[in-house]
């Protein structure tokens, strides 16, 4: 079963845990609504995701838009390498780098 965790650090920084799959993306989408609704500037730290696919991208970009069209900041830091070389793939790295 995959697992994954989202911390709140305070201050509208948070980390994001364990897998960031198919099996996981939208319960993580569900799980930050709240959270990320709180904030105006908002810090992701991946360092903690051991596992990551095309679905961990788009999340990312899911929170991207998200962000964008209720005018607020959103920052990746320690990005998957896997979920970057798709990013790079697709040629949408440069929305993950926004700040």
């Amino acid at each position: 079963m995959s697992e994954f965790t989202i911390e709140d650090l305070g201050d509208g920084r948070f980390a994001l845990a364990g897998d960031m799959t198919f099996e996981t993306a939208a319960k993580i989408l569900k799980a930050a609504e709240g959270p990320f609704e709180e904030h105006t500037q908002l810090e992701i730290d991946l360092e903690g995701v051991t596992d990551s696919d095309s679905a961990g991208l788009a999340l990312l970009l899911e929170w991207v838009t998200w962000a964008n069209h209720s005018v607020r900041e959103i920052r990746f830091s320690n990005i998957p390498e896997r979920i970057y070389a798709i990013a790079k793939t697709t040629e949408v790295e440069r929305l993950l780098a926004r700040g």
